[in-house]
């Protein structure tokens, strides 16, 4: 079962209420780490690389604004907006930097996050993610967002599981799948619609010349979400970089490979001294 997400909450500058949670580290000068989830899904999402990470660091997961528990604001989304969330939540929670992972949207958003903010930041990671999703991204993601629209989140779980997990993952751990979708069909379509055309519009590839920290990039071998060689492109522009592909996993592997996540983690917490 995945954790709940704790009902903490603050206020960005533009009136949108973020939920996060915060699970302090047994030492008061371990390493902090911020974890950023996929589309459509939220914080929780995490607990199995949470589980395993322990409280050797401290550990910020949160919902994205339009995302679980978060409100949705008033302005229109883009990855600045969602960074700029971020370094918000990281203010109200006294930290003056992290080592920063994101998965699929959330890696997007970590990535934008180094970007835009540089000096909030020690270290990247970004799993199952992209710059870019390609020529044709804005009108394939205004599809999904179509559909979500006229058919209801519930009309896509089928579709979406078989993206994010392999097949034997999803015959070994039903539970877990069912726990991820009824998390995907609970978000606002509205917001759904919206992030959607965020991600069809969205060309980071500029902005990865920008990043300077050392950063682990991890893609599942099965990935068709985000293949491998969108994961290629990434390690190519990025300097200081390093590309791990996990044999046999799809989309989400923090869900499907926690251990390998949590290993990469810690891995870069040692190459960054944090």
């Amino acid at each position: 079962m995945l954790a709940p997400l704790a009902r903490k909450t603050f206020r960005t500058s533009d009136g949108c209420v973020i939920a996060y949670e915060l699970r302090p580290a047994s030492a008061p000068n371990a390493p902090r780490v911020a974890l950023i989830h996929p589309l459509a899904l939220d914080g929780t999402i995490w607990h199995r690389v949470a589980t395993r990470l322990g409280r050797d660091v401290s550990l910020l997961t949160y919902d994205c604004r339009g995302h679980g528990r978060s409100g949705r604001g008033d302005s229109e989304f883009s990855i600045e907006l969602f960074a700029r969330d971020l370094t918000q939540l990281f203010d109200h929670i006294e930290w003056p930097m992290a080592t920063v992972a994101g998965c699929s949207m959330g890696g997007c958003v970590a990535l934008g996050f180094a970007a835009y903010h540089p000096s909030r930041l020690n270290g990247l990671v970004l799993i199952d993610t992209t710059a870019w999703y390609g020529d044709d991204a804005p009108e394939k993601w205004r599809e999904r967002a179509a559909m979500a629209k006229h058919g209801g989140l519930g009309s896509m779980s089928e579709f979406q599981v078989q993206r994010w997990f392999s097949d034997g993952f999803r015959s070994a751990h039903p539970g877990l799948v069912a726990d991820v979708c009824r998390i995907f069909q609970a978000n606002d379509v509205g917001a759904y619609e919206s992030t959607c055309v965020m991600l069809g519009d969205l060309d980071l590839r500029p902005m990865q010349q920008f990043v300077r920290v050392p950063t682990a990039i991890v893609v599942g071998g099965d990935d068709y979400a985000t293949p491998v060689p969108m994961s290629m492109q990434m390690r190519d522009a990025v300097r200081n970089s390093e590309l791990t592909v996990l044999p046999g996993i799809r989309h989400l592997t923090p869900i499907e490979a926690p251990d390998s996540i949590a290993a990469h983690i810690r891995g870069l917490l040692l190459r960054t001294g944090n």
